[in-house]
């Protein structure tokens, strides 16, 4: 496989993260628990590093990583403008299992087979701590 593919599919995989973090964003500026703010700050901050991770290993395969959500998150962003803005920090906390779990399929799909060993090892263990913030998230549903 030339580095090119496993560029291209790791760029992807960085724009699912940009998603995530926009998304993580609008949660804080809608909850008002200082408990629940504070986890949604956590798992924000876990998807930036996420990017800058993914980032740089795209730079040392000698390509250009993605500095934003791209044209699918654009339109992810456009739509969640028209969505009705809540306070109620469950309905939140759903949203961003739905989104973390939409996030997680999505991403496993998009590099199945497609990467070479150590990227590979890089988006796995990137998918293991999302799968981790499903059970940050769980804990605080009502």
């Amino acid at each position: 496989m030339d580095n090119s593919d496993v560029v291209k599919e790791l760029n992807a995989f960085l724009e699912g993260n940009y998603m995530a973090v926009l998304s993580y964003e609008r949660y804080i500026q809608h909850v008002a628990d200082q408990d629940i703010k504070k986890v949604l700050q956590d798992i924000q901050k876990d998807h930036k590093y996420h990017a800058i991770r993914v980032a740089e290993r795209i730079q040392n395969l000698g390509g250009v990583p993605a500095d934003d959500a791209g044209i699918q998150g654009s339109m992810v962003e456009f739509m969640n403008r028209f969505k009705k803005a809540t306070d109620d920090p469950n309905f939140i906390l759903q949203d961003a299992i739905k989104g973390e779990d939409k996030g997680i399929q999505m991403s496993e799909q998009l590099v199945r087979g497609d990467l070479d060993p150590e990227s590979q090892k890089l988006v796995k263990d990137i998918l293991n701590e999302d799968r981790q913030h499903l059970d940050q998230l769980n804990h605080y549903v009502h």
